[in-house]
């Protein structure tokens, strides 16, 4: 029996038997949304939608006017406000609005992409490299080829042009792009009702974040015509409704391999937990010391946290052991697949047992990699760049200083990490890290500060000599390049031996079981996710957490004004308490439902089946994050802003009237 065979007889392992899939536009399953749902998607509403949508930085936007007006996430433009901002004016605090076109602020460097043409260029890829080819000269044949059709793409078009890689290379498609470069601020809210409740609700729901805020795009210096916009629904959403959502969803990893997710749960994500809870704890009470410290610690600190909560998030899902066997059940099904195909045999299906033995020859390793290698002395600015400095001279392609390298270090941050790093090295072995060269009999605290206090990378001018010449870093008698001299040695060796076991393997394996899957399913099966337009679908549909608690669908106005206690996370700014007797209560704020997104996807735009705007996603709950590896609908909800509750906002507390005409949002009955 073959694979197409095969698929046949294991209808039931696709992943339509729930909500499930990240779909690139021109294969969106319309059968089985048919079936599951009584409802089709026209090939109009999905042009539309994509033509709607729009990529901005790592996020996704949506076109809500003919007018060039865009609707995103207010942490998306987090980087535009704090240019524009002044001693005179916090707009992150504070929030933004330009009730006309002439006070529309300019965000310097951000750029919008909408995906305008979407064309399979597998066969002239492929034919690059000829059968029997070498893997390593295929390889760059194809590289070669993918190269001219993008340039020649761009040469015709004038659009930006990118060939993308699906099913690891089972499929190549060429996306052409319209990119908009002048795009301007109109509205962003206040950071405390954006990001409402800040890190603590962000790993949970009920949430009452406005994490919303509204661009436009310009041509010409005037703002672009654009057609195809998403109408704005008067209704919003109920309970139950059927809803899609559009965005570019960050990379999937759904070919990993039980194996891998059992090394996950049990060496990887707990190891990198234990990193942080210490870098968060110290953190948290230095913040709690002064203003000053807040400041200064903050950023690090919601990098930490928010680090924190994705691999949290994780293992918790992985060690739901449903997940686990429900990936192991599916790996059986592929592999068996595979083996009873004549021209693949039990040969094809070792890649399975590959993969088992390198983790468990690996996972002894782990955390000194991470330590080391993965990520050393996380936040440090110091170590990162003396690290670079002293990897230069062999690898002069590693990415430039640029990362707050010409910013204040705040040498007080500084020694909180680097002596919690160098407690980590303690637990390390002597041939793994040569602790008492690196201490010189100093506790960790007291060589953390010397090593602050005595180091003269924080100087852009230092750093500027270092990188000029190959050899100048390894000559330098700084106590920071010292420390990254002494452990580059080990951290290499540790990378070397990683890529040996793991991480040729590691690609190959995914390539391979990619590969036997689309094989298997074709274009039945959508691909990983790849940073890339894709569509999704599910219902707005309330849940009961892991700790038993039932969440409704929807949070609402009530709520948000119910948590506040006006200090700390859950503090409403003076005019939302002005506005409170304005507002209905009860108009849902933010809603969840089980569409598959990803991080990616923050931004974009939740439709309803006309095809109108009723959301915008701009997050997931804390039992969505294992879906990096495998999909479930119990839990796993995507977060979003709910069209009634912006509406509200925009009246009653904002009072932005030319921006509601714009929408077509009358205002009565909101």
């Amino acid at each position: 029996m073959n694979l197409k065979l095969m698929l046949l007889a294991w209808t039931c392992i696709l992943p339509l038997c729930a909500d499930e899939g990240m779909w690139p536009f021109q294969q969106f399953p319309n059968a089985a949304v048919r079936q599951k749902y009584d409802f089709e998607l026209s090939s109009q509403f999905l042009d539309n939608l994509r033509l709607a949508s729009a990529r901005i930085g790592s996020g996704t936007g949506s076109l809500v006017s003919s007018k060039g007006l865009l609707l995103t996430n207010q942490h998306i433009v987090s980087g535009c406000l704090g240019k524009l901002s002044s001693s005179h004016n916090d707009y992150v605090h504070d929030g933004f609005y330009a009730a006309s076109d002439l006070a529309e602020a300019r965000c310097t460097g951000m750029e919008a992409s909408v995906l305008t043409n979407i064309e399979d260029v597998t066969k002239r890829v492929k034919a690059a490299a000829k059968e029997g080819t070498p893997a390593a000269r295929a390889l760059e044949a194809r590289r070669a080829e993918i190269a001219h059709i993008e340039s020649d793409c761009a040469a015709r078009s004038g659009d930006m042009c990118t060939v993308v890689t699906l099913f690891s290379g089972g499929r190549y498609d060429l996306y052409r792009y319209k990119k908009y470069t002048d795009v301007r601020l109109v509205f962003a809210p206040e950071y405390a009702l954006a990001f409402f409740g800040r890190e603590r609700d962000s790993i949970t729901y009920l949430r009452y974040g406005l994490d919303i805020a509204f661009l436009r795009v310009y041509e010409n210096g005037k703002p672009a015509v654009t057609p195809h916009y998403l109408k704005w629904s008067a209704g919003g959403v109920k309970d139950g409704d059927l809803v899609f959502a559009a965005g570019n969803p960050a990379i999937t990893v759904r070919e990993t391999t039980a194996a891998q997710l059992s090394f996950y749960r049990d060496t990887a994500l707990p190891a990198a937990l234990a990193r942080l809870r210490p870098r968060i704890q110290q953190l948290t009470a230095f913040a709690a010391q002064s203003e000053d410290n807040r400041r200064l610690a903050q950023p690090l600190l919601t990098e930490f946290l928010e680090n924190y909560k994705s691999a949290a998030g994780k293992l918790i899902g992985l060690r739901d052991d449903r997940l686990v066997l429900r990936k192991t059940a599916f790996d059986l099904k592929i592999r068996h697949a595979v083996e009873s195909d004549p021209k693949l045999g039990t040969a094809g299906g070792k890649v399975w047992d590959q993969v088992a033995a390198a983790y468990k020859t690996w996972a002894p390793f782990e955390k000194p990699y991470q330590v080391l290698e993965g990520s050393p002395a996380p936040g440090s600015n110091l170590f990162r760049i003396a690290r670079h400095l002293v990897r230069l001279r062999d690898e002069p392609d590693s990415p430039a200083l640029t990362k707050n390298s010409d910013a204040p270090v705040p040498d007080s941050v500084e020694m909180i990490l680097l002596a919690q790093y160098l407690e980590e090295l303690k637990g390390l072995k002597e041939k793994e890290a040569p602790l008492k060269a690196i201490l010189g009999g100093k506790t960790p605290q007291q060589a953390a500060e010397a090593l602050v206090k005595s180091s003269r990378l924080r100087d852009v001018g230092e750093q500027r000599r270092l990188a000029s010449s190959p050899d100048a870093a390894l000559k330098s008698d700084d106590a920071m390049i010292r420390l990254a001299l002494l452990l580059d040695a080990p951290a290499r060796r540790l990378r070397k031996k990683r890529e040996e076991v793991i991480g040729s393997l590691e690609t190959s394996a995914a390539e391979k079981i990619a590969q036997y899957r689309y094989l298997l399913f074709g274009d039945a099966e959508y691909p990983d996710a790849t940073s890339t337009p894709r569509v999704e679908f599910g219902l707005v549909r309330g849940y009961t957490d892991r700790a038993g608690i039932p969440q409704p669908y929807a949070a609402t106005f009530g709520g948000l004004y119910y948590r506040r206690n006006n200090e700390g996370p859950y503090q409403v700014p003076q005019r939302w308490l002005d506005s409170k007797p304005l507002l209905n209560l009860i108009t849902p704020l933010d809603f969840v439902s089980t569409c598959d997104i990803g991080g990616g996807d923050h931004g974009g735009p939740t439709v309803n089946r006309a095809g109108e705007l009723v959301g915008v996603v701009f997050d997931g709950n804390l039992e969505s994050l294992p879906n990096t590896y495998l999909y479930t609908e119990e839990q796993a909800r995507a977060v979003h802003v709910a069209a009634q509750g912006i509406a509200e906002a925009l009246e009653k507390v904002y009072k932005a009237k030319p921006l509601l005409l714009e929408l077509g949002i009358s205002g009565e009955g909101l």
